[in-house]
């Protein structure tokens, strides 16, 4: 097959570094991906590869400058993610995600995607069954995840969602506790309680817990079950031991959909236990149908310290 070489020109000087990245790390990895050779240089963008894959890759190249802003530069993360998402359909408009109203919560609230980052792992969800979310607090990871459960849902496409985490606190050993099993997790659990109220209300969401449409439950309590037509979140999955992930992987039955969300470096297990989570991304990286999705602090969306206060432990834990 000939090779041919295009030259694509960007319009702004600023856009154009963001996108190629510091030492054009990015258009590296864009390369690599599309396993094409590219080189950037001032505002243009040297393309060759073979000619049968030339309009593809020149829409997504298209693409990806109309989605990089003079604001920040794209980190290598989000254009490796962006670039195998337009890989497999390059006529997804990550665009229009911005504007597309996801759900509209009961005080008619419309939620939307706020960051690149929140565009693409929402695409992830509708378009895998098993989907990791890896990133820091504030990013939506859990929130987005239920909003999506609730959406699938409302649209008959599973007939319930199931919300778990670990209970590291209590050792997942919640015996000793007094109360009955609700008022014992409850307190772990929360956070999942809090995202349902405010998606549905608290009138739908206890109605919908008492017919057991939603579920919400520690983890230790998904052993020996198998769970069809559901849509299971599992939420700070860091906190999860090899063995408890692998567990709740092979609870996932037919129709349904998966999205396990976490942050590797709020890790409360004991020393000597190994995170599922961290280790996960080893074990599943090559198996096709599972996305593995990481947001940063870039993707934060509560108060603006918030981004600030990751950088500087990030800084502070890297020695720098």
């Amino acid at each position: 097959m000939s090779q041919k070489e295009i030259e694509i020109e960007i319009n702004d000087y600023q856009i154009a570094q963001n996108l190629f990245g510091h030492n054009d790390r990015n258009l590296k990895i864009i390369a690599e991906v599309l396993a094409v050779e590219i080189s950037g240089r001032g505002n243009k963008i040297k393309i060759k590869t073979n000619e049968n894959k030339i309009i593809k890759v020149k829409k997504i190249i298209k693409k990806l400058i109309s989605l990089t802003t003079k604001k920040e530069e794209f980190s290598p993360k989000q254009i490796k993610y962006a670039v195998e998402l337009l890989k497999r359909n390059p006529a997804v408009d990550l665009n229009k995600i911005y504007k597309e109203v996801i759900l509209e919560n009961y005080k008619g609230r419309k939620i939307k995607a706020k960051t690149m980052g929140q565009k693409i792992y929402l695409e992830s969800i509708k378009h895998r069954d098993i989907v990791f979310s890896i990133g820091p607090a504030g990013t939506g990871k859990t929130y987005l995840a239920m909003v999506m459960a609730v959406k699938s849902l409302l649209n008959n496409e599973v007939n319930r969602i199931v919300l778990t985490r670990p209970a590291i606190e209590a050792g997942e050993n919640l015996g000793f506790l007094p109360g009955d099993m609700q008022e014992k997790v409850d307190p772990y659990l929360r956070p999942l309680y809090d995202a349902i109220y405010d998606i549905l209300g608290p009138e739908k969401s206890k109605l919908y817990q008492e017919k057991d449409i939603i579920e919400v439950a520690p983890l230790a309590y998904m052993r020996g079950r198998t769970l069809d037509d559901s849509f299971v979140i599992l939420d700070e999955a860091q906190n999860t031991t090899l063995e408890q992930m692998k567990m709740f992987l092979t609870r996932i039955g037919f129709k349904s959909k998966a999205v396990i969300t976490g942050d590797i470096t709020q890790i409360d297990l004991p020393t000597k236990k190994n995170s599922g989570l961290a280790t996960v991304q080893n074990i599943l990286k090559d198996i096709k149908g599972i996305d593995f999705v990481y947001l940063s602090r870039q993707d934060v969306v509560r108060h603006d310290l918030v981004k600030e206060i990751i950088k500087a432990y990030e800084s502070y834990e890297s020695g720098s």
